[in-house]
């Protein structure tokens, strides 16, 4: 590890070890009772479902492991369909710079809408909060990966594309073979943005329709009035959000390139 890492570790530990110390005593000088608990009493409560996370004791008394599972199940689908969609649609759209250009201000009309917005009109039509869930996952997934997708496209060098047309090759080896190799940094920039979109998107959405997952866990925490477990909880997503982002912030170092 160089110095520099090692320096920046330091520093990080230290700011981490200051916020925690005001942390605690701000809460020991509020009244006993009152206020938000302190990092030991949350680090108490963390250990504790740590130990057992993953424990079914009835429809409000689930396991953290397995509120966790069930986002991330709602969040695997949304998202899968919603970046083969976006993928196709941006290629398409990359390569018909007309038909992108028609169809664009639709999309600037449907892009700001938070994807919330549509849960009533979902929950009307399927009847059903999970697949209701699926649905706002893959709208707040669809656009970022939709317009990274159509910029990397339209940016590839049309050079690329006729050697591709004079080696006489089909549309399927055009596309595996040159259009998405090309497009792939910008793709997977794409998709690194949908994910985080996403995974705000289904916390939100489970604290509405109940159930099992990590949102509505938090709604319901609240109700007991069990904060430990809402700062808990609150940890636990944003440790998801970072590794998300991690994994797919490697896979677009790998496919970074340059001429």
């Amino acid at each position: 590890m160089s110095r520099d890492r090692i320096r920046v570790l330091l520093i990080s530990l230290l700011v981490g070890a200051l916020f925690l110390a005001v942390w605690q005593a701000s809460v020991a000088r509020q009244p006993k009772g009152k206020g938000l608990p302190g990092p030991a009493a949350v680090a108490q409560t963390a250990w504790e479902m740590l130990r057992h996370p993953f424990y079914d004791n009835g429809p409000n008394d689930k396991g953290i492991g397995l509120q966790l599972g069930a986002s991330l199940g709602r969040l695997a689908a949304g998202y899968v369909a919603a970046s083969v969609v976006a993928v196709m649609l941006g290629v398409t759209f990359g390569l018909s710079p007309t038909l992108y250009r028609a169809v664009n201000p639709y999309i600037q009309v449907l892009k700001p809408v938070s994807p919330l917005a549509w849960m009533p009109l979902f929950l009307y039509a399927l009847k059903d909060s999970g697949q209701s869930a699926i649905l706002v996952i893959f709208m707040s997934s669809l656009w970022p990966t939709l317009a990274n997708t159509a910029f990397g496209v339209a940016s590839i060098k049309r050079d690329y594309l006729h050697v591709a047309a004079i080696l006489q090759l089909s549309w399927w080896r055009r596309l595996v073979t040159v259009i998405l190799p090309a497009a792939a940094p910008a793709i997977v920039a794409g998709l690194r943005i949908s994910i985080g979109s996403a995974w705000v998107a289904i916390v939100a959405a489970e604290m509405l329709i109940g159930g099992t997952g990590i949102g509505y866990f938090v709604w319901n925490e609240w109700n007991n009035l069990a904060l430990t477990s809402v700062i808990f909880a609150i940890l636990a997503i944003g440790l998801i959000g970072v590794l998300l982002d991690a994994g797919l912030g490697r896979l677009s170092r790998r496919l970074a390139w340059s001429e």
